[in-house]
């Protein structure tokens, strides 16, 4: 830890509805002999001390008071304080949504005996289990979703014993099950539709390798996949040879946020895993009108590869339909592990691309999703360590223009050297998930 502060929120933008800030000194002065001053037009916090915390009272009343917050990290010397650093941290009224979900997972992603999808306040830092698998062993829970941030409307998948898909509507607890064919055994990234009566999913054939030498460490790849279209209510499949050709894998479906769209990635299909470092995924479309159970019968090619010589994913559309944030990286589709990975925008009112720089790192940017106004976005990034993913958030402008990513707040700084987990797959809820662990798994048990 080089920086003069941690975490970094110099020049930040935050919601006035965020957590306290906490911050470590990082000065080889004696505790009493280092300040930190937060200072508005009409309020003033100051602490003493190397690790700075605030109540969530003086926090709110600090915020509160002025947009800007000026702070300057100051020194004791010859019993004068002496100003070391100074920066200001943006308050916006934009406010975010007040729950985050997540998934804590061992960083290989091999080894899954203990993990379990998570849900954080973000008013505070109250963080608790939606499912842990404890309780259910030999199970791994993964790729949960909301129906647009509804905490009451969600999914999730289970692998290995009673593999299916859990889903939570309507104040019911079911399981699918998702063996619908030889070819279509277990569906995978899921996307909702707007009405809540629709589930894309891609149907996927993976596998994980691990590179004896190479700067990206993990490989994952997918031998075969297509995209299928749940139907909630009848649990049946609609399916389209536009989403299932055997030239092509087709993956990661995102629904736009009128439902009228399905976006996806696809790349011509070529002999993997031999050829694996060759394969490049554009991103496309689809039209669909799902009420007729009708899907287009021409692909559209949003954003083309070839010129760009990288290969694209997960794709997700803003609330108000006009930007698509995605990861970009040199090839391939799970960009998790790779260090060149980073985060996109694509105006597709303009069709041209947005610089949203400020967001990446040299480290491997990769899963994100958009808060349910669109004026926040939350994603994981590997830049603290290169080995764990920690969550950031970041303010969009009416234009898609980002500001600068800070970490998301913890009550401790010491949470994040000491956490041996990777936060994986963060969404934005508007509330709390308050479904009965035991209900969930019941279910999975089925």
């Amino acid at each position: 830890m080089r920086e003069l502060i941690f975490p970094d929120y110099r020049d930040v933008t935050i919601p006035v509805n965020i957590a306290p800030l906490s911050f470590y000194v990082n000065l080889p002065e004696m505790d009493k002999d280092v300040r930190i001053l937060l200072r508005t037009q009409t309020c003033e916090l100051v602490r003493q001390g190397k690790e700075i915390y605030f109540s969530s009272h003086e926090w709110r009343e600090l915020v509160m008071s002025d947009s800007v917050l000026n702070v300057w990290v100051q020194k004791k010397t010859d019993r004068l304080w002496n100003n070391v650093d100074s920066f200001k941290i943006y308050v916006s009224a934009d406010p975010i949504d007040p729950y985050l979900s997540y998934r804590l997972i061992e960083p290989g992603y091999e080894v899954w005996g203990n993990m379990g999808i998570y849900q954080r306040c973000l008013a505070n830092y109250e963080e608790n289990a939606i499912f842990e698998n404890s309780g259910v062993k030999e199970t791994c829970v993964n790729c949960h979703t909301t129906n647009q941030g509804n905490p009451e409307e969600y999914i999730f998948h289970q692998r290995s014993k009673s593999a299916g898909t859990i889903l939570v509507k309507d104040g019911v607890v079911s399981k699918l099950n998702t063996d619908y064919s030889e070819k279509i055994k277990a569906l995978v990234y899921p996307s909702w539709h707007p009405s809540g009566k629709y589930i894309a999913f891609s149907v996927n054939k993976t596998v994980q390798t691990v590179h004896s030498q190479h700067r990206n460490r993990i490989e994952v790849m997918d031998l075969h996949s297509d995209i299928v279209i749940l139907d909630v209510q009848k649990n049946i499949l609609l399916t389209s040879s536009q989403l299932s050709s055997a030239d092509a894998y087709e993956t990661f479906p995102c629904f736009s946020s009128d439902g009228k769209k399905l976006y996806f990635c696809s790349a011509p299909a070529i002999s993997l895993p031999d050829s694996f470092n060759f394969v490049q995924y554009n991103l496309c479309s689809l039209d669909v009108d799902l009420e007729k159970g009708v899907l287009g019968s021409r692909i559209d090619t949003v954003i083309r590869v070839d010129t760009l010589n990288a290969s694209l994913s997960f794709p997700k559309i803003s609330p108000s339909g006009r930007f698509m944030l995605y990861t970009r990286h040199a090839y391939g589709n799970f960009s998790i592990w790779h260090r060149d990975a980073d985060l996109c925008m694509y105006d597709l009112q303009s069709q041209r691309e947005i610089d949203i720089s400020v967001l990446n790192s040299e480290e491997a940017e990769s899963f994100h999703s958009w808060s349910s106004e669109g004026h926040w976005i939350v994603f994981s990034s590997r830049r603290m360590t290169g080995l764990f993913t920690c969550l950031y958030l970041a303010h969009i402008d009416s234009l898609g223009h980002a500001g600068k990513p800070f970490l998301l707040p913890q009550k401790s700084n010491d949470s994040y050297f000491f956490q041996y987990k990777s936060y994986n797959v963060p969404e934005f809820m508007k509330g709390m998930v308050r479904t009965n662990r035991k209900e969930l798994e019941m279910a999975i048990r089925r």
